[in-house]
């Protein structure tokens, strides 16, 4: 049995106040191959006094010092990969190739890309009047992550705190600790300073309210659902945090008849079942012009019966089962209630794969006919299951992209450019896929309405962990008379 029973704390790792054991379960056999201990608002103190103490020394280092610490990470990210994939794939299901060349090497590439920004960006900016930006790392950071990207999200959030000279606290989701614990110990292996970084398993409602409320920590980020995103501001703003928040998504597809239909249909269902469908961008609503409806149904239902599901430990590019019971019991009622509110059932539909009855496998699912106002087409399932919808114009199209409660992600299909620009400049989205093309590493990630605020990645990403200071410039006092000395 895998044993997560200590916290890395102030550069040790330590014994929990009061251990309370979880168990660390295998979604493909569904069997618990470990435990972690959950943590309490004690163990969330210490963490922060450490990161307090650390921040102290830490946002006074160089930017030299921060990039060798920054790239000397990435070098042992990028030599221990492999245990990172295997603990991804082991404690969340991901299949094995995809675990390592996507899930663990997400954190080698954002390693890379922070550096190379915080490189390029400038100590000072001087303003059109004359006056002079600076920037502060903004303190002491409360981080919060899920267990569908475990290492993609701890680095989006832990390597730009860092890297401008904040301390941290990093609460990753009890369900995925193996991932972060090996993190911890890269962090470790890196040499940074004693409470730069401080790592506290634990639950939302005892851990992470204790961070969203601690008067000692200045900024929240946290990624998940819209209810809990909702729950960690509303502990936050007693003491007026600052709060980044990358929630849920429900993201369009439009696709129109001049694409290449087979191509685009086939990839689009595919990647809403990439990751098992367990992604807050996935392209889950795939709106299609009335005049390809048919043939595009057809397509979907091919691509759909075609997708291969296997064991995560095994090499490929199938899917593997959803991550736990709570996951499977949802994703089973939501396709309930697509059958209840008279969706057209094109492929998949209840209960589990052939052959895969052990682990929470799903069945891949396309609905067709589907309305707007259905709830399948309306919450986020998070599993294999796409909806499909007809639509008669572009502004039709456009209309029912945005009529969402999110707006995380959108894409488009068209072989007309003049129309791709035209259609993206329309959607209430914080990216635009475009013919498969989605945006890279260096841009930013984040959503509008109930997907979040805030943004994650790249330069806008760092930026989220500094603060901004104004003063006149000094060299213009000087010139003014305004000093006796230099």
């Amino acid at each position: 049995m895998i044993l997560c029973d200590k916290f890395y704390i102030d550069g040790a790792w330590v014994d929990p106040v009061d251990p309370s054991a979880f168990p660390i379960m295998n979604p493909a056999t569904n069997s618990q191959i470990g435990s972690v201990s959950l943590g309490t608002g004690a163990d969330v103190d210490r963490a922060v006094a450490a990161a307090s103490r650390a921040f102290e020394s830490f946002s006074k280092t160089s930017k030299s010092e921060r990039l060798a610490l920054l790239r000397r990470l990435r070098d042992v990210m990028e030599a221990r990969n492999e245990e990172m994939a295997k603990a991804i794939s082991q404690e969340m299901g991901a299949p094995l190739t995809m675990a390592r060349e996507e899930q663990a090497a997400c954190g080698i590439a954002y390693a890379e890309d922070f550096a190379d920004i915080l490189e390029a960006m400038e100590d000072q900016e001087t303003l059109p009047n004359g006056d002079v930006v600076l920037r502060d790392p903004i303190g002491v950071c409360g981080l919060i992550t899920p267990w569908n990207w475990p290492i993609n999200q701890i680095t989006q959030k832990v390597l730009p705190a860092l890297a401008v000279g904040a301390t941290c606290v990093l609460k990753p989701s009890e369900y995925t600790p193996l991932s972060a614990a090996l993190f911890a110990e890269m962090v470790d292996e890196a040499r940074y300073p004693a409470g730069v970084f401080n790592l506290v398993f634990g639950n939302g409602p005892e851990v992470g309210a204790a961070l969203s409320k601690h008067p000692d920590i200045t900024m929240m980020s946290f990624t998940g659902s819209t209810r809990a995103g909702v729950l960690v501001s509303k502990d936050s703003a007693d003491t007026v945090k600052r709060v980044a928040l990358e929630l849920g998504g429900k993201s369009p597809n439009l696709l129109f008849a001049d694409c290449d239909l087979e191509t685009r249909v086939t990839a689009s269902v595919q990647e809403c079942f990439h990751n098992t469908g367990q992604s807050c961008n996935a392209p889950t609503r795939l709106l299609v012009e009335r005049s390809c409806y048919a043939e595009a149904l057809e397509i979907a239902k091919r691509a759909a019966e075609a997708q291969q599901i296997g064991n995560p430990t095994e090499e490929g590019d199938h899917i593997g089962p959803l991550f736990d019971q709570m996951q499977y019991d949802r994703v089973q009622a939501m396709i309930q209630i697509g059958i209840d509110e008279g969706a057209t059932l094109l492929a998949g539909g209840l209960g589990k794969p052939e052959g895969f009855e052990q682990g929470w496998y799903a069945r891949p699912t396309v609905f067709a006919d589907v309305h707007n106002d259905m709830r399948i087409a309306r919450e986020e399932i998070f599993g294999p299951v796409l909806v499909v919808i007809p639509f008669d114009s572009e502004e039709e199209a456009i209309a029912i992209a945005n009529d969402s409660d999110f707006g995380l992600y959108a894409y488009v299909q068209t072989g007309s450019k003049a129309r791709a620009a035209r259609v993206s400049g329309e959607l209430r989205a914080g990216a635009v896929a475009i013919n498969g093309c989605g945006t890279s590493y260096g841009s930013p990630y984040g959503g509008y309405k109930q997907s979040g605020n805030g943004r994650e990645g790249g330069k806008f990403g760092l930026e989220e962990y500094l603060e901004v200071k104004v003063l006149p410039s000094l060299d213009q006092l000087d010139r003014d008379g305004c000093f006796s000395q230099p």
